[in-house]
């Protein structure tokens, strides 16, 4: 079962990432100023993951696919890792599918 990660980062800003039951990072938050709006970002991957429209299938400029999972506002809510086939970032979409709304959620900024 996937879990979500609050952290701080340097800067003092909270972030989360989506992890699958391996451990493996599937998703990472931009900074968020308080805890509030993380936690709200939380929420908000748990409800857009279910939609496919909202993954947007993506290719950086070194030629790995990635994927941004936006809200309906249209704002990024997360960002996956590069992969190295679109059948490996298809899997991620799938993961962060399956795993978000269920996933628990780890505090470790307490």
């Amino acid at each position: 079962m996937g879990k979500f990660v609050i952290s701080t980062r340097k800067n003092g800003e909270f972030q989360f990432s989506l992890k699958a039951g391996n451990g493996q990072e599937i998703l990472g938050s931009e900074g968020y100023t308080t805890k509030a709006a993380c936690l709200n970002g939380v929420e908000s991957v748990r409800k857009n993951s279910q939609e496919d429209k909202r993954f947007d299938r993506l290719e950086a400029k070194n030629g790995k696919p990635y994927f941004n999972l936006k809200a309906t506002n249209g704002q990024i809510i997360g960002t996956s890792e590069m992969y190295e086939s679109v059948a490996s970032r298809d899997n991620g979409i799938e993961s962060v599918k399956k795993n978000a709304p269920d996933a628990t959620v780890e505090d470790t900024t307490a």
